[in-house]
Parts: C-alpha cells; structure tokens; sequence
C-alpha cells in the first residue's frame, strides 16, 4: 500500500519520501523539513498519532494527514492529535488521497 500510495503522489508531482514505520519516520523529521506528513494511524511501534504529535513540536507549520481503517478507534485513545490534522479513512482510492494531499497543500 505504501509504495502504491508513494507512486501516485509522485505521479502527480509530489516529492515523495517514505518510510517503513514510525521510528524511521520520526529519524527523517530529526533530520530534515517536510511540507506533510502523511501517516497511518495504527502502525506497529511509534503509532501515527504519536508520530504527528512529536512531527509537529519540531515543525509546528508541517501540515498533517492520517489515514486509517480505524479512524474512530485510534482516535479516541486518549493521545491528542495535533491541531488542524486530517483523517481520511479507509477504503479509499488512489486518487482521493492525491486529490486531498493536493487540497492540504493548496491550503
């Protein structure tokens, strides 16, 4: 799903990094600045929530998006999501998250 997704968003002209979970997530925001994070929620490890929340104290202008199955689940575990953050859920197509990840962008 991830390199589908990677795909897509290249495709349509987005400059694409991605990563295999949210501890190698969290070593690249370190590292360097991104204009969207775009996460799952519910990820072995460092979860979605937990990742956008330590992405944004280190770029509080980082737009973000999550994207889950278990949107109502995730959400309401009590970890606060960052102010201004999206949730698209699944199933979803391609082109709906490049269609929103352009939305975001534009904003």
């Amino acid at each position: 799903m991830r390199a589908f997704l990677a795909a897509a968003l290249r495709r349509a002209g987005h400059e694409v990094q991605d990563y295999a979970d949210g501890e190698t997530g969290l070593a690249a925001l370190e590292r360097e600045v991104f204009d969207l994070l775009l996460t799952d929620i519910v990820m072995p490890g460092l979860d979605g929530i937990e990742l956008a929340r330590r992405g944004a104290e280190l770029d509080p202008a980082m737009k973000i998006v999550f994207i889950t199955g278990f949107a109502a689940v995730a959400l309401s575990s009590g970890s606060p999501t960052p102010a201004g953050a999206k949730v698209l859920s699944k199933p979803f197509h391609l082109r709906e998250i490049v269609e929103e990840v352009d939305k975001v962008m534009a904003a």
